[in-house]
């Protein structure tokens, strides 16, 4: 009998782990910045901004702008000499113009041809630029293969249109494309199992499946040096596989690049966006990445020119979880203590309140703490984290087992709320089913559209 129950707990720990995730595309959120370059003792920074695939035909858009640091204002009458590199390959490189400090090129990609520029030109440098009647169009085969494209970016006037600046410097922006490859592997049984990758910096190869190992490892090039990190704030990768292949059925996953164990927050999975699929995604910040290179430094081995990652299925369950509101303004991770939790002893939930965009916890924050089974309120209580982080005691009876949602509402008075999922089994203690769950849940489960976020 107790046999029985445990698998039924692992097969739910199994069919419904969920987790959200955050939009993270491209090299840098499908942005990149140049921050702080002088021009004639002016600081301007530069902004480049892509999409974060051109897997159709459908029009797209580049955006470049300029703003004067101290006033936070667009910077006026900018000429740029914008070049774009992709696999050490020049695609363009020409003069582009911009009264108000926003450059907007309009992409049309097509399967053949060459690669033109339309739009107006000026008389001075030739620059290219766009009218209402005649926008400024970018058309041929461009940004049709994934992967790393460079941006090499001059400043060759400003605030007047004549004031021509020599001398300025060449600074780089990088954006990436998602490329998508496919690989047919063989499992413990030699049958064919499908996996796909999709990578938001670089080129995947030599995936490999170990099925004794039940784990996955693939390589992609990667800069190491302090001048490329300076301005990449996310490495993304994404692996998919079917979500009912058993043998990467974890209830969680551990992560590694070149032998250095990733961050628990490095490794997020997703079992919605795709309806057969489960997505495991790799998601490497800028200081995740500096954090390896100081590990790698310690091996007193040459530094690699790339990234081996690792991915291996794991039973360990790790604290804090962490859940993000919808609209992604707050983010809250949630312990509680014991582990077991069991009815009639204390159970105390530690949580912080933080800002989902800097991670730093939020004083003063507001928040209605719920506790609903079977989709009926059991508690709730309003209070107030006056540095952030607070906790909050329940006591569950004999007759409160099963699934349990922890919800925060109304966070910081702003009507938004997310959720934790887990199940409460007395015999057999807490057997944490790792859900996060954005509002609305049933209707996110129905649907299968909208993604959950768990980081581990």
């Amino acid at each position: 009998m107790i046999l029985s129950i445990t698998k039924i707990a692992i097969l739910v720990l199994t069919t419904i782990l969920v987790f959200p995730v955050s939009s993270v595309y491209g090299h840098g959120l499908g942005i990149d910045t140049i921050s702080s370059v002088d021009i004639q003792g002016k600081d301007v920074s530069i902004s480049v901004e892509l999409p974060m695939s051109f897997d159709n035909l459908e029009e797209k858009q580049i955006t470049i702008t300029a703003t004067e640091d101290e006033t936070k204002a667009n910077a006026k009458n900018v000429t740029f000499l914008i070049g774009l590199f992709h696999e050490e390959q020049m695609i363009i490189r020409n003069y582009f113009f911009t009264e108000d400090g926003v450059l907007q090129i309009k992409v049309k990609p097509t399967l053949e041809g060459e690669i033109s520029i339309h739009g107006e030109e000026d008389n001075l440098l030739g620059a290219w630029y766009g009218t209402e009647s005649n926008p400024l169009e970018i058309t041929g085969p461009i940004f049709n293969s994934g992967g790393l494209y460079n941006f090499e970016i001059e400043i060759r006037t400003l605030d007047d249109p004549t004031n021509i600046i020599e001398g300025s410097g060449v600074y780089n922006a990088d954006l990436s494309v998602a490329e998508i490859t496919s690989y047919l592997q063989k499992d413990t049984q030699n049958q064919d199992v499908s996996f796909r990758l999709k990578s938001y910096f670089d080129k995947i190869s030599n995936f490999e499946y170990e099925p004794g190992n039940k784990q996955i490892t693939f390589e992609m090039p990667f800069d190491w040096s302090e001048k490329q990190m300076s301005h990449i704030p996310v490495v993304h990768v994404e692996v998919h596989f079917p979500n009912d292949f058993p043998e990467l059925g974890s209830s969680g996953y551990t992560g590694q690049v070149n032998g250095i164990d990733l961050f628990k927050s490095s490794i997020t999975v997703d079992d919605y966006t795709e309806e057969d699929e489960r997505i495991v995604h790799f998601v490497l910040l800028q200081d995740h990445l500096r954090f390896l290179k100081s590990q790698m430094k310690k091996l007193d081995e040459p530094i690699p020119d790339n990234m081996i990652f690792t991915l291996s299925t794991t039973e360990k369950v790790d604290f804090p979880l962490t859940a993000y509101t919808k609209s992604e303004e707050f983010l809250v991770n949630l312990s509680w203590d014991p582990i077991d939790i069991e009815p009639d002893k204390n159970t105390k939930f530690v949580f912080t309140i933080r800002d989902g965009a800097t991670n730093q916890p939020l004083r003063n924050s507001d928040y209605t703490f719920v506790i609903l089974q079977n989709g009926k309120e059991i508690h709730r209580v309003t209070g107030f984290a006056q540095i952030g982080g607070e906790s909050e005691d329940y006591y569950f009876t004999e007759k409160q087992t099963g699934p349990t949602i922890i919800r925060f509402e109304n966070i910081r008075n702003t009507g938004q709320e997310t959720e934790f999922g887990m199940v409460v089994a007395p015999e057999f203690g807490s057997m944490v089913v790792l859900i996060l769950v954005l509002s609305m849940v049933t209707l996110i489960i129905a649907s299968k559209k909208t993604s959950i976020v768990h980081k581990f």
